[in-house]
């Protein structure tokens, strides 16, 4: 009689991951649905890039042409797995820095925690993400208040029940205070992680540009921008670290989007840390991000907002 209850247990919970559309509290099972923002939404013209890339802080000014047939090709690598790519529309006010639809909320298994965002001139893309999801019937669960501020980039799912949030410029104490109470019996543990001043507040250092999760048990890292105690951490879990070298940092080597268990992708140009993932038996799709990633610091994690892994 154990035996049939287990089954029907286990029958159960697989229908219900079937009928789930939506729930993200891990950053390598496949992704199933994806928010994105075309170029042609958020960049909208070569006007509005070259009147904003600077005052945000941009490396140049993208070229919107090659922004929109280099988007079109990372996207492709997205529907080649199956996944259903939801565009989020044209609307203002919104700065070229909505292309990176990462950053403006949190996924769990119960619904979306929208962020109170770092810098200030992105603070209405939270409310336009809200639009949207409410739009497809996707539930709010929360939304980090004043003086409370977070950004997607600072947070990774370590596993289902653990997260790592860094704590900088664009996340702080407060913000991670209120995650934790918001995301509170859906986790057992929140790491907060310092994070350094590195070249300043108006760059950008999220966890994320130091850490991408590639499988269950391994990681991509550059481990001299990470605390030896969370660094640490992740090696008593049994976490193997993959490490990127310092010629490829700077290069967004350390930004990686796994798609799938051990299947990647990531910005051409950096062959080494392809290299030292291949030896680990990870898929490698690359794409050009000279235009759409390096100018604006956002790599392809940056660039995508899965809401459904399974």
């Amino acid at each position: 009689m154990l035996e049939v209850d287990f089954i029907l247990l286990a029958l159960k919970e697989n229908f219900k991951s079937l009928m789930r559309y939506y729930g993200c509290q891990n950053m390598v099972r496949p992704i199933k649905k994806v928010i994105v923002k075309h170029p042609r939404n958020a960049y909208q013209n070569q006007e509005k890039i070259n009147n904003e890339a600077s005052k945000l802080n941009y490396l140049g000014n993208p070229d919107f042409g090659k922004s929109c047939i280099d988007f079109d090709f990372f996207v492709g690598l997205l529907k080649s797995i199956g996944c259903e790519i939801h565009y989020l529309p044209t609307e203002n006010p919104s700065s070229i820095d909505s292309i990176y639809t990462h950053d403006p909320c949190l996924v769990s298994n119960e619904g979306i925690i929208y962020s109170n965002m770092g810098k200030l001139d992105r603070s209405n893309e939270p409310n336009l993400l809200e639009n949207y999801f409410k739009s497809i019937g996707v539930p709010t669960l929360g939304k980090i208040e004043y003086p409370g501020t977070l950004e997607g980039g600072d947070i990774v799912w370590i596993n289902e029940r653990t997260i790592a949030v860094g704590e900088g410029y664009r996340s702080n104490a407060e913000g991670i205070f209120q995650l934790q109470n918001i995301l509170g019996d859906l986790i057992d543990n929140i790491i907060t992680v310092p994070l350094p001043h590195w070249t300043g507040p108006k760059d950008c250092l999220h966890l994320m540009s130091n850490i991408s999760p590639i499988d269950e048990n391994l990681f991509l890292v550059y481990s001299k921008l990470l605390p030896v105690s969370f660094r640490s951490s992740l090696l008593d879990m049994g976490i193997s670290l993959i490490e990127v070298p310092d010629a490829e940092y700077l290069t967004m080597g350390c930004n990686v989007l796994a798609i799938a268990p051990k299947k990647v992708i990531m910005i051409d140009g950096n062959p080494i840390t392809k290299s030292l993932l291949l030896e680990e038996g990870v898929e490698v799709h690359l794409y050009d991000g000279s235009e759409i990633s390096f100018k604006g610091s956002g790599g392809p994690t940056c660039l995508t907002r899965p809401f459904l892994r399974t």
